[in-house]
This record gives C-alpha cells, structure tokens and sequence, in this order.
C-alpha cells in the first residue's frame, strides 16, 4: 500500500452507489478499485456508472484480488457474518454496514475472526464521525447540560415498496434494525454507558413480519433513562435529544447530515439558550478515511468493533421484548 488504500466494493447496494462509494472518491487516502456482484453483468454497468475500473461476477473473487487493500460490505443485514468471515479468512481488512450482524451471538463470531487475525475491522455507523456528534458529546463529558438525567430519540421514514429489503425477515429487517440502531447507539455514545435494563413496544406487519414500527424504553446506571422510537411506516425524522440536571441538548437533523448543509446544535443551560452552527461536512468521507488512516498508520478504528457487538445486544433484547406472547 502507499498513502491510499484500494477498495474493493462488496454488492451494488444503493447505500453504496450514494453514498459511500462517492465519499471513497472525494477522500484523500482511498481509492474505489472494484466493485463485485452476483451478475458479472450487473457489476459492470454499477462499475460504469459510478467510476470503478474493475468489476466481478462474484463476491469471493474481489476478495481475492490481491490488489485490493480493504473490503467494504453494504450486503442485506442477513449476509454480514457470511462474507465477512469470507474477508476474515483472506485477511482482508473490512469495513461492514451497520447494524453489524442479524444479532449479537453472529456479531461476536465476526469479531473474534477478525481480532484472531489481526485483521483490521469495524462498523459503518458515518454519523459518530461528523463534527456535530463529536461536539455535542464533548459538551455532555464538559458538563455542558450538568448531570445527564433523560435521553430522547427519533429516526423514522416511510417505506413505500412492499419488496424493500427493509421489510423482509428473513434478510434481517425491521425498523430497529435499520434505523432504530442509530438511536441506540446514540444514547449508549452520549451517557458512556450500557442499558441494563431495556423495553420495547412494536407493531410487527402481517406481511412482512418484522417490526415495521417500534418504540424502547432504555435503563441507565446513574438513573439516566432513554426512549426511542423507529419506524419504516411514519413521516421523516431523525432527531435526539439530551436533558441534564441543568440544561439540554437538542440535535433536528442527528444522523443523516447533508454533506452541503450547516447542521445546528440548539443548547439550553440554565435560562441562557445559544445555537452552535456547525459547518458542513460529509460523515461518510470522514467515516472511510478514519478507516483508511488506521490501516496505514497500523493502529485501531476510533470505535472499537466490539461496541457493534453491545449495540446488537441490546437490539436483541429490544427484539425479544416486542415481539414476546403476552
């Protein structure tokens, strides 16, 4: 490797054709080098379409191009653990969507095949690397809004096709897997801290069989408590918000940052209330040259893979709560 790393791109999901992939062209330590799918054909018209110069009919055959340097996996939630051990066993570093497994016992297994190997892993969640998320957790650890006491939580949007991958069970779907993740994760990054108590509510689709929407209730140690809900039926959101012993922390737009737009913290503390604009910034850039500067510079990924495994724990339970006989 010299200062940029070669990507090689496993499925030609959409999160990928807009989002990463052109966040790997505007960063400044990696290269899209191929893309691969199950059709040779369709990976090469993907491959035409968004700039890559190598295209395969295969997953494994990309992993085991020797010249590509590192893995992204924006595969259905249900394919994670499958390819990534693939990579594992090819000692291929690897970046794997979010959530990371289609639960937590999968997440561990593919934790531990890379840890065993001393291969570099970790999970896509881009918002933890926006400047937004990094200030407000700064100004929770300096005690911006005193002691934190309640956490709030919101990511929801409407699925319109019945087919959407989203909606399928057996791909590992559902509301809290694809979007309810984000507000677990937040809550679990601003307190520090693991829920040791959780609950949740779900209206599971006769259809599709998965929670289509899905409101959790979260216990803190400190009596810090959170709520969230996720939804693929309801209007757009995806907000979160902080209240301590003397202040809050409100984010509107807290996962899914425009790369263009100023992004806004609104911050109450005391009777004194003050907006802190934060300039744009794309969070997927910053997210795959985080990964990139680790693999050179041989050191860690800022969040280490084993929080991907605490997130899905406590989606597991989530899951289990909802959906058990009453």
């Amino acid at each position: 490797m010299t200062k940029q790393i070669r990507w090689g791109i496993l499925s030609t999901a959409n999160i990928g054709r807009k989002r990463v992939i052109p966040a790997i062209h505007e960063s400044h330590n990696g290269v899209v080098a191929a893309v691969a799918s199950r059709d040779l054909q369709r990976a090469q018209q993907f491959a035409q379409e968004t700039d890559i110069s190598t295209a395969y009919g295969g997953y494994q055959d990309l992993i085991d191009d020797p010249d590509i340097d590192a893995i992204y996996i924006p595969t259905p939630n249900s394919e994670h653990m499958e390819w990534s051990l693939r990579c594992a066993e090819a000692n291929k570093p690897t970046l794997c969507e979010k959530p990371l497994a289609a639960n937590a016992e999968d997440a561990q297994k593919m934790v531990d095949a890379f840890e065993e190997r001393n291969v570099l892993f970790a999970e896509a969640f881009m918002y933890r690397f926006h400047p937004q998320t990094q200030r407000v957790k700064a100004m929770i650890d300096d005690g911006a809004i005193g002691d934190l006491m309640a956490m709030q939580a919101a990511f929801t949007f409407t699925v319109n096709d019945e087919s959407n991958v989203r909606l399928n069970k057996d791909l590992a779907g559902g509301s809290v897997m694809d979007v309810g993740c984000y507000c677990v994760n937040v809550m679990r990054l601003m307190s520090g801290a693991e829920p040791y108590r959780s609950h949740a509510f779900a209206h599971v689709g006769d259809d599709s069989g998965v929670d289509e929407s899905l409101t959790g209730i979260l216990m803190f140690s400190g009596n810090i408590v959170g709520h969230f809900d996720s939804s693929l039926r309801t209007y757009r959101t995806h907000t979160y918000e902080l209240r301590g012993t003397q202040g809050r922390i409100r984010v509107d737009e807290g996962f899914v940052m425009s790369a263009d737009s100023e992004t806004v913290i609104h911050h109450w503390q005391g009777d004194d209330y003050q907006q802190i604009t934060i300039p744009p910034a794309n969070s997927y850039t910053l997210m795959v040259e985080d990964f990139a500067d680790a693999l050179l510079n041989e050191h860690p990924p800022r969040f280490p893979p084993q929080d991907a495994v605490k997130n899905m724990q406590v989606i597991d339970h989530l899951i289990a709560s909802a959906t058990r006989p009453r």
